[in-house]
Order: structure tokens, then C-alpha cells, then sequence
């Protein structure tokens, strides 16, 4: 729910603290102003792109990178289910993927929409295989994407926000509501309770913690 328009002062806007997290997104630029503990990019989206080239391009050049690159993909995310390898076995086979990732950028590739994605490649070298270095991450953001498929379709369906205003308090308002879901509190009656200390007290309380079960 950040309006891409604005991209980096949006980004700040909205992150103003660290994130001690793996942040999870697509290869949009200004995710990289948001400061987390660690990063991965979406393979879902980088996959997309290579089916998005082949559309237009089917040049020599092009079907020899993408072959490498795909492979290259596929390879890590078939190691992430990490079925019945040794630590050992484990760790060499995540270090080769990244010589491979090496040798694929080191590579003098004379296509022209190659040398846009090694560029993309160089830039996120770090953030592409984070999901294997860390147990429970996953290689998409494919969850984020989904969570925020709830105010997407609200907004589809009132016909868009009609106003600045109406967008940054319907970015507000779904981010509560989905916050409180996930935390397992009833959004609504919660915020009811919220607004009547707000009338009271005249400030409103925190977001409560999640339920424990």
C-alpha cells in the first residue's frame, strides 16, 4: 500500500525505524531505503521477467542467458527443500550456486536485455539467496502479496480512492485492520475500544499483541 509514484519518499514515509526482519519484496528500487537485518527478492517476480523477455526476444544471445539463469533459479529453489542433503552436502551445493551466480555476471553477454538483468544481478547479488541461509524464509513474496489483496480488491470494487486523503486513509485503516486480524483480534471491536479511550483519555492506545494459543 505505498504509492509508487512517489518511491523513495513514500518508502521513508512509511519506515521510519529499522527492520531487525528478512525483508521480502520484488526488485522495486526503492526497497532499498527500508534498512532490515536482511533482504530477499522475490524469485516469483524474477522468473516473470525472463517469461516477459521471451515475449519480444528470442535472439541467440537471449535464450542462452535466460537458459543459465533459469537453471540457476530452479537449482536454488529445489536446494531450499533441502531433501535428505548432509550439512556438508548441503553447504557445497549452496556454495556452487553462488560461483555460478558469479560466472553468469562475470560474463561479457552482447544482449542487450542480458546486460539489463546482470545489472539487476550485480545490484542484488546479497538478497537472492537469503531464503537458504535462513530456515522458514521463503523465496517469494507471495505471502506479502496476498495480505495486501484484501484492500486492492476494496479499492477495485468503491472504483479506486477518489482523493490523497482517501488513499492514505484507506492505506492506514486495512493496515490496522490487517494487523489486528493476523495478531488474532476482532479488528472491528478492537477499534471500537479503541476509539472510546481515545474519547476518554484523548490519546489512543497502542496496537494490543498478538493472541498466544
Amino acid at each position: 500500500m505505498i504509492d509508487r509514484s512517489r518511491g523513495e519518499p513514500a518508502i521513508r514515509k512509511f519506515f521510519t525505524e529499522a527492520f531487525a526482519g528478512i525483508l521480502i519484496t520484488d526488485f522495486w528500487g526503492p526497497y532499498e531505503y527500508v534498512i532490515a537485518a536482511f533482504k530477499q527478492k522475490c524469485f516469483v517476480h524474477l522468473l516473470r521477467e525472463l517469461k516477459k523477455v521471451d515475449i519480444r526476444n528470442q535472439s541467440p544471445g537471449w535464450c542462452a542467458f535466460r537458459k543459465i539463469l533459469k537453471r540457476l533459479v530452479l537449482d536454488a529453489l529445489r536446494l531450499g527443500k533441502r531433501d535428505g542433503l548432509s550439512p556438508t552436502e548441503y553447504a557445497s551445493r549452496r556454495k556452487r550456486l553462488d560461483i555460478r551466480l558469479v560466472e553468469i555476471i562475470a560474463t561479457l553477454w552482447e544482449d542487450a536485455d542480458a546486460k539489463i538483468l546482470v545489472k539487476r544481478l550485480i545490484k542484488y547479488r546479497d538478497q537472492l539467496f537469503t531464503f537458504l541461509d535462513h530456515d522458514g524464509v521463503p523465496a517469494d513474496n507471495n505471502h506479502g502479496e496476498r495480505e495486501i489483496r484484501p484492500a486492492v480488491i476494496i479499492r477495485k470494487n468503491s472504483l479506486c480512492n477518489r482523493s490523497e486523503k482517501g488513499t492514505n486513509m484507506q492505506a492506514v485503516m486495512m493496515s490496522v485492520y490487517r494487523t489486528l486480524k493476523l495478531r488474532g483480534h476482532d479488528p472491528i471491536a478492537t477499534a471500537a475500544q479503541a476509539l472510546r479511550k481515545y474519547i476518554e483519555m484523548g490519546k489512543l492506545p497502542p496496537l494490543p499483541a498478538p493472541i498466544t494459543f
